[in-house]
């Protein structure tokens, strides 16, 4: 594929996902790590709506290095007249250093697009980050839910690279003649992506492309069951003086399992209960028994009804 047909994919992705952004005065705001992905990001909107882009670099203070690559994206950006700026967090990160670092960037980057007045914010995960993810939710035994993997659009957040491989972004940035940033950590092998990227580094003559159909199939999927689920519950879920009770449960496994977790979320909202925990529940009902689940009294028959259990007597 050309450049040129390149940038005309990217264009035409960005529109697919947010039609009104083609004829306003908006501005795309893109996160930008100095990767090979995050460039080839910056470079193909800076082709495809020069003078409407601005980006920002995360630098989460957690490796030496991190400081100069985003002094390396800016230099970069100011060469294009592109703005751009350098986040920090205001605190360390601690804990789960992956989870919580990926938290305080779109914390940064959600603060920058409002100071900025940015409405659509830009990152550039690929087919091949789409199809990581896939492999690993099918190892982590996700269900339909987790199976959408990476949304090519969620909120203010759009992903048009999702059906670029990462193949094509790393040929475009070297045919522009820019060198990327080499991150060590995409090589550390206690983190599952990197596991899973190298073991599928293995496979050829796969088109990495496709795993974002799967994923856009089954968010489809997940958007069919969610929608028959709210129609199923304001026909058969009623509430009650104490709770509610589901006078209808004939249903397909999957269905009946999300009908039950709005029983039990309008007793208890904070009530989230593992798949290990609603199987025997859902046994239960069905053969007329009466059980708790958390705080939460369940009794089956023809009509399953949710209550607050009583109060224990410690007497």
């Amino acid at each position: 594929m050309t450049d040129r047909a390149l940038i005309d994919r990217f264009h035409k992705a960005v529109i697919a996902l947010v039609p009104e952004f083609e004829n306003s005065n908006e501005i795309l705001g893109l996160a930008v790590s100095g990767g090979p992905d995050s460039l080839a990001l910056l470079l193909l909107a800076h082709e495809s709506f020069p003078g409407r882009i601005a980006a920002a670099s995360v630098d989460h203070e957690l490796r030496p290095e991190a400081h100069d690559e985003c002094e390396y994206v800016a230099s970069l950006c100011a060469k294009r007249d592109i703005p751009h700026r350098i986040l920090k967090p205001s605190t360390p990160i601690r804990g789960s250093i992956q989870a919580e670092a990926r938290k305080m960037r779109y914390s940064l980057l959600n603060s920058w697009m409002e100071n900025q007045h940015i409405a659509w914010l830009a990152t550039a995960h690929h087919a091949d980050d789409q199809l990581e993810t896939l492999v690993m939710r099918i190892l982590r035994g996700s269900g339909i839910d987790g199976m959408s993997a990476i949304r090519a659009k969620r909120g203010h957040i759009i992903r048009p690279l999702l059906p670029f491989s990462k193949d094509m972004l790393v040929q475009f940035i070297t045919a522009q003649g820019v060198e990327p940033i080499d991150d060590p950590s995409n090589k550390d092998q206690s983190f599952d992506r990197v596991r899973v990227r190298q073991a599928l580094s293995q496979l050829s003559g796969f088109d990495a492309g496709l795993a974002s159909q799967s994923a856009a199939a089954l968010d489809d999927a997940r958007t069919a069951i969610h929608w028959m689920v709210d129609e199923l519950s304001a026909a058969h879920i009623e509430a009650t003086d104490a709770g509610c009770q589901l006078n209808k449960h004939d249903f397909p496994h999957e269905i009946i399992r999300r009908l039950l977790l709005k029983c039990l979320h309008i007793c208890d909202p904070a009530l989230s209960p593992r798949g290990s925990q609603l199987e025997p529940l859902i046994k239960g009902l069905k053969h007329g028994e009466t059980l708790t689940i958390g705080n939460i009294l369940c009794k089956g028959g023809l009509t399953w009804t949710f209550s607050p259990a009583p109060k224990r007597n410690n007497r």
